[in-house]
């Protein structure tokens, strides 16, 4: 299992990176691809939708399940990464390249966790 000392990471296995000037990158991490299996298929918002905090925005159906994937924030999504939506196996080829949604305005956020706290959290799982 990979995890980027880099991103940020919500404890329902979404990472978060910070591109600056206000705007997040959101995906999902290495074990939470691993654990569902093969990605067929990922639900997106569009562009201009409110996320909000700890509730669902989208969902990810791989071959085992169906199970949704929540906002680290209360925020707008700017972008949604459209070679994603097309193809949702490079969720599991790339999982850190493989970017859901970027957000702007952000109003509300979940505690992040750093590297090491999200690596505990695995653990225990």
């Amino acid at each position: 299992m990979e995890v980027r000392e880099e991103l940020k990471y919500t404890a329902t296995h979404e990472w978060v990176k910070d591109l600056g000037d206000g705007v997040y990158e959101i995906g999902i991490t290495d074990f939470a691809q691993s654990e569902l299996g093969d990605i067929v298929f990922v639900n997106l918002p569009e562009v201009g939708d409110e996320v909000v905090k700890e509730e669902a925005f989208g969902d990810i159906e791989s071959v085992k399940a169906v199970s949704d994937i929540y906002s680290p924030f209360s925020a707008t999504v700017c972008e949604i990464n459209e070679e994603v939506a097309d193809g949702a196996e490079a969720i599991n080829n790339t999982p850190y390249e493989a970017w859901l949604i970027r957000v702007e305005n952000v109003t509300d956020s979940v505690e992040l966790l750093d590297a090491q706290q999200y690596q505990e959290v695995c653990e225990h799982e």
